[in-house]
């Protein structure tokens, strides 16, 4: 299995980096974690084939983690894409899904796709086969607005990648990732703590009792790229592989 940094940054660009979007393949799963504003552009500038992507999966409804959608749909209709594509996120999904493509392309909602095309709610502790890939939800805090808000647990050939998507701490993130093979975890600031984002060193303190066997950091502030110096852990970039 193999995982591409396509983005990692925050919703501000941190560091010039490119929106949340990890993409994750192997001898049969393909699919997107995340599908933030800037994807498809990056998914193209790293020759990544979108054509063979089968599911999305959508942690929450902010611009860097679900507006790319609207422009990879339209891409994939006009590029005459012909596989079935999977969207899967928290509830709501299909009416958000159709709220953005409408305020970025209008009429677009009502185009019927070349492609077929389904959009399915994940409930959180609900865990949902998608071919070769086994994905379960857990519920994470991170505010009011662009909820409900899922971190994600995934299955796929003999290897599990856990997720914590956007959110300060919570118990929920021992289970989310105890034992993963990746774990991939936002440190959106170096030590300070502030409402519905997490702290490396606030995550530092848990690592023990989350027990992964391999971290990567993402998500991270000017505050937290300032000092990676200091850090031991494995930081994401942009384009960057991790074979697990």
């Amino acid at each position: 299995m193999q995982l591409r940094f396509v983005g990692c940054g925050d919703a501000f660009g941190s560091g010039g980096r490119l929106n949340t979007c990890f993409h994750v393949s192997g001898r049969k799963a393909n699919f997107l974690i995340d599908c933030g504003a800037s994807a498809l552009p990056a998914l193209k500038r790293l020759e990544i084939d979108r054509g063979d992507i089968e599911l999305i999966l959508i942690t929450h409804f902010h611009g860097d983690h679900f507006a790319g959608l609207p422009f990879f749909l339209l891409d994939a209709q006009f590029s005459r894409r012909m596989r079935p594509l999977t969207i899967a996120g928290p509830q709501g999904i299909e009416r958000r899904l159709r709220e953005v493509m409408e305020a970025l392309f209008e009429h677009s909602s009502n185009t019927k796709p070349h492609f077929g095309l389904n959009v399915v709610e994940l409930a959180p502790g609900q865990s949902r086969d998608f071919a070769a890939v086994n994905v379960t939800p857990y519920p994470v805090v991170h505010g009011e607005s662009g909820g409900p808000f899922l971190a994600y647990r995934v299955a796929a050939e003999g290897r599990t990648l856990a997720y914590t998507a956007d959110t300060e701490w919570t118990e929920t993130l021992i289970p989310l990732a105890h034992g993963a093979d990746l774990f991939i975890a936002e440190a959106y600031m170096y030590e300070k703590v502030v409402k519905n984002h997490l702290s490396l060193k606030t995550l530092e303190q848990h690592l023990p009792d989350i027990g992964a066997k391999r971290l990567v950091l993402t998500h991270m502030s000017d505050d937290m790229l300032s000092r990676l110096g200091e850090v031991e852990h494995l930081a994401a970039e942009d384009g960057m592989v991790l074979v697990f």
